[in-house]
């Protein structure tokens, strides 16, 4: 695979192919296709849906001992065909790491999105906690700076630059504890902050600038990974709460993970508005695995909606 990569970078950039082969270039991505029922409060209809499918490429440059350069150009892929956008811009920013960290320039999840780590199990589909809360947040015009670890612990912050003659500078921050897969520490937590930053739900019960509060924790019992996250947020203009909880269970028998998860949005003096999914993966290969979901949600004043999905991911 990495012989064939290799291959492919070539005779992408022949005309160039001198000084890329002094840098590490990774050519990455993800097929993700599912044929699902959805029912969005107006009755059932089928549907064949790409799920973040993406491409992309990545690497580093050693520029000296201790001192590289970093990269990463990403696209989701419309891959059912049913978009005008075929190609959408994902992460994609230039920087530097070494003894002081990493430091990146361009279009980056903010630390809150980033301290979310491996707890929302079903990221990028129906059951996604984007879904019914802000903080889900892709942004362009940022500086990201992560510290170096301490003892498993470590800060980001995201600066997002105002961009325009009386916009307002908005910051995103975090501190992480552990490794979010949990190969590495058994344990993996995070507290982040966001303030002013612009966001939405996708539910569109709620948009606007907020101030974000999340923390996260996510752990192993009897060989079940458990995951939790709590977040408060605020609409700056008209001051609007929301606390939400979200709570996610997996477990894996030889080749089949089963999964679970529920998510709740308390509105104060508003909605109360919850969603719950339940899966079952089944991996052909390391790269390739097939999935089946059922996600439900629970609107106070919008139509309930349901979905039942099968589908493929294969990763390269």
């Amino acid at each position: 695979m990495k012989f064939t990569k290799k291959i492919l970078l070539a005779a992408m950039f022949c005309t160039t192919a001198v000084p890329a082969m002094a840098a590490s270039v990774d050519i990455y991505g993800r097929a993700d296709l599912s044929v699902q029922s959805s029912d969005e409060g107006e009755g059932k209809f089928t549907e064949i849906k790409s799920n973040a499918s993406r491409i992309g490429f990545k690497g580093t440059h050693e520029l000296s001992e201790g001192l590289n350069v970093v990269y990463k150009v990403e696209f989701e892929v419309d891959m059912d065909g049913d978009s005008d956008d075929f190609w959408k811009a994902r992460n994609q920013y230039i920087g530097l790491s070494g003894f002081f960290g990493e430091v990146l320039l361009g279009k980056n999840d903010t630390m809150l999105k980033q301290s979310q780590g491996k707890v929302d199990i079903f990221s990028d589909y129906n059951g996604d906690i984007k879904y019914l809360w802000v903080g889900e947040n892709r942004l362009s015009d940022t500086l990201s700076y992560k510290s170096p670890k301490f003892k498993g612990l470590q800060f980001g912050l995201t600066y997002m630059a105002e961009d325009e003659l009386d916009a307002e500078d908005a910051y995103s921050m975090a501190v992480f504890y552990g490794d979010k897969k949990l190969k590495k520490s058994s344990i993996y937590a995070s507290v982040a902050y966001d303030s002013d930053v612009k966001g939405k739900s996708k539910d569109g019960a709620v948009s606007g600038h907020f101030d974000t509060m999340r923390a996260t924790f996510s752990g192993k019992v009897a060989g079940i990974t458990l995951g939790l996250m709590v977040q408060n947020q605020e609409e700056i203009e008209t001051g609007i709460e929301m606390n939400g909880v979200m709570v996610s269970a997996k477990y894996t028998l030889d080749k089949i993970t089963f999964k679970g998860q529920f998510q709740g949005a308390d509105h104060k003096d508003g909605d109360s508005r919850n969603g719950i999914t339940a899966g079952v993966d089944y991996k052909l290969a390391k790269s390739t695995k097939l999935y089946v979901f059922y996600t439900s949600f629970d609107l106070d004043t919008g139509n309930d909606e349901d979905y039942l999905a099968a589908g493929i991911q294969y990763k390269f």
